[in-house]
């Protein structure tokens, strides 16, 4: 291994920069900044040894990309190559990874686990001395990854997401089930009932949905004090403790604490419910959203932003079912306006966040529910979803 070059100056190349000294990183913006050079100036030959890392978010059909495909390996690679990485459990599907990985960590603390990836800590910034690494995995970075593998994987379902990076739903879920190939035997993945069928020398767990990985598990769905997509990643995080250490602590599973942005409630001065979901950045999840709610309800549904090439025609087709009103906000408010025609729902063209609650607030009352659940990630009005979640609960906390 000859010289690393990092592409694209984020978190996970930082990280490497401090961690194996390297002191350039290529972007393809100007950055004041004495790391971050312009990728006008990235080599234009490398040698057959040199590795090229690109930040997760660089899709593969960038120009760097395609000229170097051969020198790519992923954050994940380097260290599995250089031997910095404990037992890995990686969790990855479309909606629920991150809350998965919080609670198999918050399981496992007293272990030692410590998790890290996509949930926003890279691998450069984790202890290397710590037993158990709980790795958040995107389908970025596992597009990108050619050697290394976790111990066990955990699969949540996969549904239509990031199709304008990967090219097609295919390339998608080809980038979820790469890690089942590389298995080894002994090693566990537990994954969809769908998957079940693919080839691996791991031992496969496979689920139709929660109470049937619970039913199969032994684990008590009874005792679980969770509800909607909380549910399935409570039964996902007390599997992997009991498959690990033969243990299923309810006690401790029913005391974690959700990270804010999920599904979380919030009051206004009125009494009023409001429901910031601003992490459900794809169609899936916001269904996810709405079905805990009761059918009898008014829903005022905050939807769009940048909706990364996604296919609605499932999500309206779903909204058709409820009683429901769209407040359209961001870049994809013409194609939320075309399908609301198409599908007979009311909606509002309201452009911007504070404008969608602005309009909601006249029309909300106790016996209504709003809902931010875009259906689409922030970059086109937000830095993150996080600031786009933030946003909307100040505005309803001070506001109204």
């Amino acid at each position: 291994m000859n010289n690393i070059f990092l592409f694209g100056c984020g978190k996970t190349t930082r990280a490497i920069s401090n961690r194996f000294n390297v002191s350039k990183i290529y972007d393809d913006n100007n950055l004041d900044d004495n790391l971050c050079y312009n990728s006008k100036e990235f080599p234009t030959l490398l040698n057959s040894n040199d590795i090229l890392i690109p930040t997760p978010a660089i899709p593969p059909h960038h120009q760097i990309i395609q000229k170097f495909q051969n020198n790519i390996i992923s954050e994940y690679d380097l260290y599995y190559l250089n031997n910095i990485f404990p037992y890995s459990i990686w969790i990855s599907g479309t909606n629920g990874k991150t809350t998965t990985t919080e609670m198999i960590t918050f399981l496992l603390q007293d272990r030692g686990a410590e998790s890290g990836g996509n949930i926003g800590t890279p691998l450069g910034e984790l202890n290397h001395k710590s037993p158990i690494w709980v790795l958040e995995t995107s389908s970025f970075t596992l597009h990108y990854t050619k050697y290394a593998k976790p111990n066990l994987y955990i699969l949540l379902p996969i549904t239509p997401d990031h199709e304008n990076w990967h090219g097609t739903f295919q390339e998608y879920e080809k980038s979820k089930l790469k890690p089942l190939q590389l298995l080894k035997e002994g090693e566990v993945a537990i994954v969809p009932d769908k998957y079940g069928g693919v080839e691996t020398n791991g031992y496969l767990i496979t689920y139709k949905n929660e109470i049937d990985l619970a039913n199969r598990l032994g684990i008590d769905i009874s005792q679980i004090n969770y509800s909607g997509g909380f549910l399935l990643d409570a039964v996902l995080a007390l599997a992997t403790s009991k498959i690990l250490f033969d243990e299923v602590d309810y006690k401790k599973i029913n005391n974690f604490k959700p990270s804010p942005h999920r599904q979380e409630e919030i009051f206004d001065s009125q009494g009023r419910v409001w429901i910031n979901d601003s992490k459900a950045t794809n169609p899936a999840s916001t269904i996810s959203c709405l079905q805990g709610i009761d059918n009898n309800k008014n829903i005022f549904l905050i939807l769009g932003g940048e909706d990364k090439g996604a296919d609605w025609n499932y999500l309206f087709e779903y909204f058709s079912e409820k009683k429901i009103k769209i407040f359209a906000i961001g870049k994809s408010v013409n194609k939320a306006l075309t399908l609301a025609k198409k599908f007979n729902i009311q909606i509002s063209k309201s452009e911007t966040l504070y404008q969608a609650i602005k309009e909601i607030s006249k029309e909300h009352n106790k016996n209504s529910v709003a809902i931010l659940s875009p259906a689409s990630a922030s970059f086109d009005q937000f830095k993150s979803y996080q600031e786009r979640g933030d946003k909307f609960k100040k505005l309803i906390t001070t506001n109204l």
